[in-house]
């Protein structure tokens, strides 16, 4: 019998990206993949989608510096049945939008059976402040990291949360051209790199799942919207796609504390990578790609799959890094190929003609 088949699809956040670059519009990608794969690995950034979300019961919401840290091999990715969730809501934010996240927040619990502590709101305002990098991606910075972090301890510590929700205070930036552009289906996310830097600091320091929420006021209508950014102006808060996200997010381990029964997964099981074609320069992938180049770590490499048409302000190929990649036109192709690899089929063998086979050099 064949071991389950998994899958890892990454879109990396904040670069721009034509699919997934937007509040959930990857999640018909995602949906197709995981109908090819018994294990479907992905992160917040495309599994979120506001008030919008998919759930499926054979994908894995990892947040992006614990999925670095899977495919490096460091950590293996263990599935739950339901998380205990805290939600920290940062200071900054004003009484009447802390009380729409609240709602949010209420009506998960009540019409989703979802599980939450007591509340938590920062000892200090966060300060988020937002960037953009020459290339055009986004990235973020907090002044108050340090009370992010006693907030996080207190609701692992003292409330027994097993995941953590943070909505923080970002700039509203009503007039920017940025924020029209990306409105317009054309920019890039202005408030992603932000996203990942705070989640990024609470999963490196209490290895525990962790995704974010902006909190920001509501946009005034625009009857040229596109549907790619839709999801974000259907109400006042983006919470309840993190809370079911969160709800089911795998709990990290370490292989000195990985109990076997669990049925944990590592990165010598990943049979797949799905990445745009241009954004290969994330540590993991790195990681994943030296791990395949030595035999002995897993029987064989996995298959990396290369989607050209989604493009992205990043240029990094993997031809560029040595990284052996299949080339697909489109996610609709990635799937063919998925299908192919699980089904142990040469994919040539599917087209009309096939070259006779040759002799071998000497």
């Amino acid at each position: 019998m064949n071991r389950p088949y998994t899958t890892v699809l990454i879109v990396p956040t904040g670069i721009g990206a034509a699919i997934g670059g937007y509040a959930g519009d990857a999640l018909p990608v995602v949906r197709t993949i995981a109908q090819v794969s018994d294990c479907l690995i992905t992160h917040p950034n495309v599994l979120n989608g506001a008030q919008l979300y998919w759930s499926l019961p054979n994908a894995l919401y990892v947040e992006g510096y614990g999925l670095d840290q899977f495919m490096a091999g460091r950590w293996g990715l263990t599935p739950v049945r339901q998380n205990r969730i805290a939600l920290i809501l940062d200071q900054a934010i004003a009484p009447d939008l802390r009380l729409r996240h609240l709602q949010a927040a209420d009506a998960a619990r009540a019409t989703l059976g979802l599980d939450l502590t007591d509340y938590l709101v920062t000892d200090a305002p966060l300060g988020v402040t937002l960037n953009t990098a020459a290339s055009g991606a986004t990235w973020g910075t907090i002044a108050q990291p340090d009370s992010l972090l006693r907030a996080a301890d207190k609701a692992i510590h003292r409330f027994g949360a097993e995941a953590i929700a943070i909505v923080a205070r970002f700039p509203d930036d009503v007039g920017s051209e940025a924020l029209q552009n990306y409105r317009q289906g054309q920019g890039v996310d202005p408030l992603a790199g932000a996203e990942a830097v705070i989640s990024h600091l609470v999963v490196r320091e209490f290895q525990v799942p962790c995704a974010h929420a902006p909190a920001l006021l509501p946009l005034p209508l625009d009857p040229t919207l596109s549907p790619r950014a839709a999801a974000e102006e259907l109400g006042y808060t983006f919470l309840p796609c993190v809370l079911v996200g969160l709800s089911r997010a795998p709990q990290f381990v370490t292989p000195a504390a990985a109990i076997p029964s669990l049925g944990s997964v590592w990165a010598d099981q990943v049979d797949a990578v799905i990445l745009p074609a241009t954004a290969f320069g994330g540590s993991g992938v790195m990681s994943l790609a030296g791990r395949s180049r030595r035999p002995s770590d897993r029987p064989s490499p996995p298959l990396m799959v290369a989607v050209e048409d989604n493009h992205t302000r990043m240029r990094v190929p993997p031809e560029a890094l040595g990284i052996p990649a299949v080339r697909v036109s489109s996610y609709l192709e990635a799937a063919g190929m998925i299908a192919a690899h699980r089904a142990g089929v040469n994919p040539p063998a599917l087209r009309a003609t096939i070259a006779p086979i040759q002799p071998g050099e000497a």
